[in-house]
């Protein structure tokens, strides 16, 4: 799991965002939250941008549009790979014309009725692109010709060298060893209201049976799963504790239904594994969140 340390650096973000209105808006809200942004209204400006200052750039930000979707080709054949996050609408979502991804596979999206959520959603796609290595598939067309298949095989694999660059560069420049964002506290659990709350609880319930389930199974990326949940319960403060009690009651459910079933609840205790390595991602995360001035923190609050 990546962090990054607000008192040593800034994230680099340029945002392609052709509404000028919203533009300027993700533009405060993301200069509020400890980000250095840079804002692009016309695709020819953020290519003209992209092209100067590539290599301090950390993630895009990419209103998806018409007009903006020449934009991916040519980062595409440029070899040009980046955490991005898409802003997406909800017409886009459901439809089942749209790509399960457009830049490459390790690309985030949030719907445009979620805005507020943008500052969680940039680490978890700096988090995605630096677990995928050389695992990352870039959008391609699919072709039978043979001759066309092979130099795609190329290319894919100087794009995966690519990638592996940028992400080297990226680790090397912000020193991940170990880093923090900037936490909105909006958005922490406490101060969500009461329906926030309820659905957020249900989510990440959800999620964590999800992670029970396919804890031991083959050919799933466990750790990569385990990283965007725990970071998750990390921009929205959530206690150890309440973790805890999500984990035992779902404990109590699969128990219910083995005792149901005639079976042994044995098989229950491997499951121990699953909340030692959820709440030893997500003490690390809080133990180095804490400014290394203020001693006096009091970390037992996420206890």
């Amino acid at each position: 799991m990546f962090f990054f340390d607000s008192l040593s650096v800034q994230l680099s973000i340029c945002l392609l965002v052709p509404r000028e209105s919203l533009a300027h808006s993700l533009l405060s809200q993301l200069s509020q939250c400890g980000y250095l942004a840079k804002l692009t209204i016309t695709s020819q400006e953020f290519l003209e941008y992209l092209a100067e200052n590539g290599e301090e750039i950390d993630c895009l930000v990419i209103l998806r549009q018409p007009s903006t979707i020449p934009i991916f080709n040519q980062m595409f054949e440029q070899g040009i790979l980046l955490p991005t996050v898409l802003i997406i609408s909800d017409e886009q979502e459901k439809s089942h014309l749209d790509p399960t991804y457009v830049y490459h596979s390790a690309e985030v999206r949030i719907l445009s009725s979620n805005l507020e959520e943008l500052p969680i959603k940039i680490p978890e796609a700096i988090n995605q692109f630096l677990h995928l290595g050389q695992s990352c598939s870039l959008l391609e067309d699919n072709q039978s010709n043979i001759d066309v298949i092979k130099e795609q095989q190329e290319e894919q694999k100087f794009k995966t060298l690519q990638q592996r660059r940028l992400t080297d560069k990226l680790k090397e420049r912000l020193g991940y060893l170990g880093v923090y964002y900037r936490r909105n506290s909006k958005l922490f659990y406490r101060n969500l209201d009461p329906e926030e709350r309820a659905f957020f609880l249900q989510d990440i319930s959800e999620n964590y049976r999800k992670i029970i389930l396919d804890y031991f199974a083959e050919n799933i990326d466990i750790n990569s799963e385990i990283d965007q949940y725990v970071n998750k319960l990390f921009f929205y403060d959530f206690s150890v504790s309440q973790v805890l009690e999500i984990h035992m009651e779902l404990m109590d459910d699969f128990a219910q239904q083995l005792k149901l079933e005639g079976r042994s609840e044995e098989i229950l205790l491997d499951y121990r594994l699953v909340i030692i390595d959820v709440l030893a991602h997500l003490c690390e995360m809080y133990r180095r969140s804490i400014p290394r001035e203020d001693a006096s923190y009091d970390f037992q609050s996420k206890i």
